[in-house]
């Protein structure tokens, strides 16, 4: 028995499609009329002679309202437009203008929901192509240039490049600098030498230099580069704190209460007690998304000889948000390990593989590099990894739903070519077609590729142990990490402490009885506090 109802569509990206294309899907919807030499949309009456068309409801590929101008305060046109970038996401650019005072403006805002991390980018320019590198910027960004020592808060969204985004940052600290030098002398030296280092950064005359943008939304982005190499450009994710949930308006999940998991041990069950392998724990947790509470899975798996892992996933029923993830434990080892997977068959790419969050990939035949910390911790197959490599590029590369690889036509021809190019070679390398390298390098040597003749060597995986950088060491805060003599060492600077105390305090009795207003920089009124 059938029936007439249908179900209506659920409203994800699919669902949207229709109103976020690319500009050259709009643009395909637009003819230019020969007698106005204006355009006009597909279907449209062009010409006395076509006949008429039914009436449906009017598609503009860019939307008019009347606004109210700030400026003159007069009835001014806001115009809209709704596209989706590559590499990026849905956006609605906005332009303003008023007739009468001839003000002008214009904005970008991001269209996309407020994704389920934060994210941070980093980018090292080392030539005057970087300052070319496009810029997403919304409006709950900060950028940071680290080198200038200056930073941008967040404010309204851009759509620029790097070279935009540091010469407006100039212009706005030049403005009312004539003042600025009659009034606060001080201030007006300090700004121009910050401006002057700013002018020699874009005359490319103090590479290199590092350009940092933190949105708490994960609604920013940074152009990357097929041909960046480890440590030019990073995208990090991170889970946002409560205060960063309040400030985009989506809670903090405090009037909640917590709802305990049954008939799985919890937490409470086994504190106190070793955690038993292939046991699966529920415990409760806080979203990252939304704040509200959720329930994060645990296992501990033992990889045979390896190490034991632990494996947790965590769902959110209210907002949907999925994570998984994998932490190895144990101490951290004296050297880094770097090993190196030949992939010469089919059966290479069923090999199990763990990825910990700070080993960075390589594979040189297929030009790929994956920076420490991009996809996290991943428990996989070889194939499995780069399946997620090439699916997580490809959406970001190309246009939602773009099968074919066109890209658009903001993507540039000879830019196209090398990405196509660049996903065919993972392609053949997925379904067995070539022989490629893996190379891990994990500067904490947790990570691990199986061996399939063990317990004999392997001859097609090679293990290498190796010092790690200054920079390695830094990253992992092993620089200023103590395991030894540490509670001497902190006794032995408490007594320091306390000496320089007591001489100040002896220092400032000294100056009560002769008067003096201030003795070793330190004020009577200190001193009274002190002595009170």
């Amino acid at each position: 028995m059938s029936t007439s109802t249908q179900e209506e569509p659920k409203l994800d990206g699919k669902a949207f499609d229709d109103f976020f294309s690319s500009i050259g899907k709009k643009a395909e919807n637009l003819t230019i009329d020969d007698k106005t030499k204006n355009p006009v949309d597909n279907g449209a009456e062009s010409t006395a002679t076509n006949a008429p068309a039914p009436e449906e409801p009017e598609q503009k590929v860019v939307d008019e309202i009347e606004s109210l101008c700030m400026n003159c305060h007069e009835q001014g046109i806001t115009r809209l437009l709704l596209t989706r970038i590559p590499f990026f996401r849905e956006i609605i650019l906005m332009s303003f203008y008023c007739p009468h005072c001839y003000f002008k403006n214009s904005e970008i805002q991001s269209a996309g929901e407020i994704q389920q991390k934060g994210c941070h980018y980093e980018l090292r320019l080392r030539g005057m192509e970087d300052f070319a590198r496009q810029v997403v910027k919304s409006d709950s960004s900060v950028v940071n240039f680290i080198e200038l020592d200056i930073e941008v808060p967040a404010g309204r969204g851009q759509l620029t490049n790097v070279e935009g985004l540091l010469t407006m940052i100039l212009e706005d600290l030049e403005m009312k600098q004539d003042e600025r030098k009659e009034a606060m002398p001080e201030i007006w030296a300090k700004i121009e030498e910050v401006v002057g280092k700013g002018r020699k950064m874009l005359a490319g005359e103090s590479f290199p230099f590092r350009v940092t943008l933190d949105d708490p939304a994960g609604n920013s982005w940074i152009e990357p580069n097929q041909q960046d190499g480890v440590g030019k450009w990073s995208k990090t994710e991170y889970s946002r704190t409560p205060e960063q949930n309040e400030a985009l308006g989506i809670g903090s999940g405090e009037e909640e209460a917590t709802e305990q998991v049954k008939s799985q041990p919890t937490a409470a069950d086994f504190e106190g007690d070793d955690i038993i392998p292939n046991e699966v724990y529920s415990f409760p947790a806080t979203c990252p998304g939304c704040m509200k509470h959720c329930v994060t899975h645990m296992k501990m798996v033992d990889i045979p000889h390896f190490k034991q892992v632990v494996i947790m996933s965590t769902v959110c029923d209210h907002c949907g948000y999925r994570s998984n993830e994998v932490k190895t434990g144990g101490e951290i080892p004296q050297l880094g390990k770097r090993i190196t997977l030949h992939v010469k068959n089919p059966e290479d790419l069923a090999r199990d593989i763990l990825k910990s969050e700070s080993c960075a990939l390589e594979c040189p035949e297929l030009s790929l590099i994956v920076n420490p910390g991009t996809l996290g911790g991943r428990f996989t197959t070889v194939e499995g990894l780069l399946t997620q490599v090439r699916d997580d590029l490809h959406q970001q590369i190309f246009d939602v739903g773009d099968d074919t690889g066109s890209g658009g036509d903001s993507l540039e021809p000879e830019t196209k070519t090398n990405w196509t190019k660049f996903f065919d070679g993972i392609d053949e390398a997925i379904k067995g077609e070539r022989e490629f390298t893996v190379i891990l390098r994990d500067p904490l040597a947790s990570s691990y590729v199986q061996n399939l003749c063990s317990p004999e060597k392997d001859p097609q995986i090679e293990e290498e142990e190796y010092e790690r950088t200054e920079e390695e060491e830094e990253d992992m805060g092993l620089r200023d990490m103590k395991t030894e003599g540490y509670d001497a060492q902190g006794k032995k600077e408490m007594d320091e402490f306390d000496i320089e105390r007591e001489r100040e305090r002896v220092a400032l009795l000294a100056a009560s009885v002769v008067g003096e207003d201030k003795v070793e920089g330190v004020t009577k009124s200190e001193m009274n506090g002190d002595s009170r």
